[in-house]
């Protein structure tokens, strides 16, 4: 996805739509766990005028990624929203957002979307199909997998007695 700023100033105030299929297998040496990479759908568009060009960037794909328990592999969905600036000429704003300086006359985005997948990747992954056979077990002798929605429903049983009380206070004051 590299484009030279004379490309780009022939769409100056008009659309430039931006629907390619990229591979960045690269960031696979980056990090090493990250087993597979698929091509990834960038969709969106560009604003250019005279001093800036924007990105607004859509990227689709998955990663294959070993699961932190088992090590089987576990497909992550990629689905993320960008916007990325490049000024033009040495311009300075004062944005909150991170800006680019074009360096010659060529624009490269594939750089900051394989940052953006390394961002993607989350310290740990876990396999989902607990049915499966290379799953990690949910029970063994003595304990088992529980959720914290699970956890926090269940009442402590030093404390049962105490809603008893509490239940006998509400039907002898409606009494």
């Amino acid at each position: 996805m590299k484009w030279t700023l004379n490309q780009l100033q022939k769409y100056r105030n008009k659309d430039f739509i931006i629907d390619e299929i990229i591979r960045v297998d690269e960031i696979k040496q980056v990090d090493p766990t990250i087993r597979e990479v698929s091509p990834m759908h960038i969709t969106g568009r560009g604003d250019i005028d005279s001093t800036k060009v924007t990105f607004h960037l859509k990227i689709e794909g998955h990663l294959i990624l070993p699961c932190s328990r088992t090590l089987v592999d576990v497909k992550l969905p990629i689905n993320v929203d960008t916007t990325e600036t490049f000024l033009l000429q040495g311009s300075v704003y004062e944005t909150e957002e991170e800006t680019y300086q074009v360096k010659g006359d060529l624009i490269d985005v594939t750089p900051i979307i394989r940052e953006i997948l390394l961002l993607e990747v989350p310290m740990q992954v876990f396999c989902e199909d607990v049915d499966s056979e290379e799953a990690a077990p949910q029970s063994g002798k003595d304990w088992e997998v529980v959720s914290e929605e699970d956890q926090s429903k269940k009442i402590d049983p030093r404390l049962a007695g105490l809603a008893k009380f509490f239940d006998e206070n509400k039907s002898s004051s409606e009494s």
